[in-house]
């Protein structure tokens, strides 16, 4: 199967018949532009598909002429020529990337007071003596879900004394430099927010030596820069629910990064330098627009647990199962991944071992489940 750019198609060229034709998928009111060999099958434009339109092959109904298109089905059988216009339906719960592409940040809803007015519709909270103490005593600075727009100065105030910072559902837009001034911050939680690419002062928050969790799901983040390598101490990222297209190679720096969950955004590739990732136990990247993973994930050798779910991938690296040997959970749910091309990797006996160990481990502690391999994976 050849692919590129939209061109024109000439069908009275017979050396288009070779090279590809040009056909036009129809969605949502747009019209997508494709190049594709006649004797591809329906199946292999489904997949081009998928990074255009956000919708899993597996949610794609085809339609040309009135006819629903087969997967199986080469584009020259089903009479679809250069030119020809076909229709695309998506099933419902079928598209990429679950909430960003559809759903904003969410922030808790208002409380009201006795007098059925909003409360705290100024940017910043009251300055309170005694909290500011409190705050610097214990090192905890709780500020979710109070209605904030902005981070009130005295959180500043706090300097060195502050270790865990949350500022969680809010409508907070402006992470300022001042936040460098936590130098001794570790965990930092800004969820459910509205913080976007150009109002987060990445440069200040990267300074942040000592910081080891740092969560912003739910935001309007497109991308992560390449300062993020400069977090060396980070344990935890969580950047799940935003509009990322993209993992930046620093990434690969992070060597002491234990849980990484970024699903829920718009990322089709995975750098290579994640096998740098060395301590990694958990990696979600499920609900995104993957079709494959490197292979340098064999290199993850304390992973357990890795959620794949929602994405177009038709396989998983072959060196997973050898040379992941801790792994014991697999969430494969909405992939093209099929159950028959497990079985023949490599280290799939050992791994469905200690899948059912732990299995057993659950029904110990009379946690439901099923002993048969039911991560997703297709069984035919």
């Amino acid at each position: 199967m050849e692919a590129a750019g939209a061109t024109t198609g000439e069908r009275s060229d017979p050396q288009s018949e070779i090279t590809g034709i040009t056909i036009t998928v129809k969605f949502s009111g747009r019209s997508i532009p494709v190049t594709i060999s006649p004797d591809a099958t329906i199946g292999d434009l489904k997949s081009l598909l998928q990074p255009l339109t956000n919708v899993l092959p597996r949610g794609q109904k085809l339609i040309s002429k009135g006819k629903l298109l087969v997967d199986a089905t080469t584009l020259r059988a089903s009479a679809v020529t250069g030119g020809a216009k076909v229709m695309l339906m998506a099933s419902q719960g079928l598209h990429q990337g679950d909430g960003p592409i559809l759903k904003e940040a969410q922030s808790v809803p208002r409380r009201v007071d006795n007098a059925n007015r909003m409360v705290n519709e100024k940017t910043q909270v009251r300055v309170d003596k005694n909290r500011l103490e409190r705050w610097k005593v214990t090192g905890v600075v709780a500020l979710s879900e109070c209605n904030l727009k902005a981070i009130p100065d005295e959180v500043w105030a706090c300097g060195p004394s502050a270790r865990v910072l949350d500022l969680s559902n809010n409508s907070v837009r402006d992470v300022p430099a001042q936040v460098g001034r936590l130098s001794s911050i570790q965990k930092l939680f800004l969820n459910a927010n509205a913080i976007m690419d150009e109002t987060i002062n990445w440069e200040a928050l990267t300074s942040l030596k000592y910081l080891t969790v740092l969560s912003v799901n739910q935001n309007h983040l497109t991308t992560l820069p390449s300062a993020l390598g400069a977090l060396t101490s980070l344990k935890q990222l969580h950047v799940a629910n935003n509009k990322l297209t993209s993992l930046p190679i620093e990434i690969g720096l992070l060597t002491h990064l234990e849980v990484m969950k970024v699903n829920n955004n718009r990322i089709s590739t995975i750098p290579t330098c994640i096998g740098n990732c060395i301590s990694l136990i958990e990696v979600d990247l499920s609900s995104n627009l993957l079709s494959e993973l490197p292979e340098t994930f064999g290199n993850l050798h304390d992973l357990k647990a890795l959620y794949l779910g929602n994405n177009g991938l038709k396989s998983v690296p072959s060196t997973l199962f050898k040379m992941c040997l801790q792994l014991s959970t697999l969430d494969l749910h909405n992939t093209q991944v099929t159950m028959d091309l497990l079985r023949q990797f490599e280290g799939w006996e050992s791994f469905d071992q200690r899948r059912l160990l732990k299995h057993q481990k659950q029904l110990d502690f009379r946690v439901v489940g099923s002993a048969e391999f039911d991560e997703g994976a297709d069984k035919n």
